[in-house]
């Protein structure tokens, strides 16, 4: 039996179970409505709405995004503002030197990665740029618990607004590449992204309600490991499931993947730092 005709089986056998957690569930967070489903974009050639994975949760997983006092990633995004003030590395500045006000970030998640000097560049990587060339501070890890919670923070500025990120001019092979990977099949179950996220989303395999795997949510709380992920985290992590040898975080495959996997959920609002499961 192939994995595809496993997946289809566990569906067949979870009929009670509807296609969404909650279709009709609306996320407003603070007072604020957030996007979760939306019109494809144009260059989304095999589906006609994208869905937020906060559709896919369960009512329970939902309810933890409602309010951010509930939010069990907020422990993280204090933790990130502690850093944010803290002076370091042998400048001895600190992000708040030359960044006053946290909110100024507002926009820069919809945006990434985007295209400088001809390189795609993450948030992680803008990071790690000011750590390095301005605060002469190490690097932090990819997806280490300060970068981690970092990213949230300057995520979490832009909730409630559009992804939105460039796919054309200089960014357009970088996009050409990270759609190559999304549809190669590779690992010795010879699956795809696409073979979940877009072939059978709303199924249910195993335990786990496949989403489109959308990233406007991330970096996300997984109730699984309870802390924050990040998004090439989270590519490691399936490429395991799938028996891959997967890509370094951080690398150029990753980012190209990353910039492919955002263009999908444009028009969808930045939910970070969100809830999963």
């Amino acid at each position: 039996m192939t994995l595809k005709a496993l997946m289809l089986g566990c569906a067949a056998a979870a009929m009670a179970t509807v296609a969404f957690a909650d279709e009709d569930a609306v996320l407003s967070i603070e007072g604020e409505t957030m996007v979760t489903q939306a019109a494809a974009p144009a260059h989304m050639e095999n589906v006609d709405t994208v869905y937020s994975g906060w559709t896919f949760r369960t009512p329970e997983t939902q309810a933890l995004q409602l309010d951010d006092f509930d939010n069990p990633a907020f422990v993280f995004v204090d933790q990130a503002l502690e850093l944010y003030e803290t002076a370091d590395g042998t400048a001895g500045k600190s992000c708040m030197d030359c960044h006053a006000n946290v909110a100024d970030f507002a926009g820069l998640k919809t945006s990434l990665p985007r295209v400088e000097d001809g390189e795609l560049v993450t948030m992680t990587n803008l990071v790690n740029e000011c750590r390095t060339e301005r605060m002469g501070a190490e690097p932090w890890k990819y997806s280490g618990g300060q970068m981690s919670a970092m990213t949230a923070l300057l995520a979490h500025q832009s909730r409630g607004m559009p992804m939105n990120v460039s796919i054309d001019g200089d960014a357009a092979p970088f996009w050409e590449k990270g759609k190559e990977l999304y549809y190669t099949r590779v690992g010795q179950l010879d699956m795809s992204c696409s073979n979940c996220h877009e072939d059978n989303y709303g199924v249910m395999i195993r335990a786990d309600h496949l989403s489109q795997g959308q990233i406007n949510g991330f970096p996300t709380y997984r109730l699984k490991n309870a802390k924050i992920n990040t998004t090439h985290g989270r590519f490691k992590g399936c490429m395991k499931n799938i028996r891959a040898t997967p890509f370094k975080e951080g690398s150029p495959e990753f980012k190209a993947l990353e910039l492919y996997v955002a263009s999908r959920s444009t028009g969808l609002s930045v939910e970070s730092p969100s809830v999963r499961n």
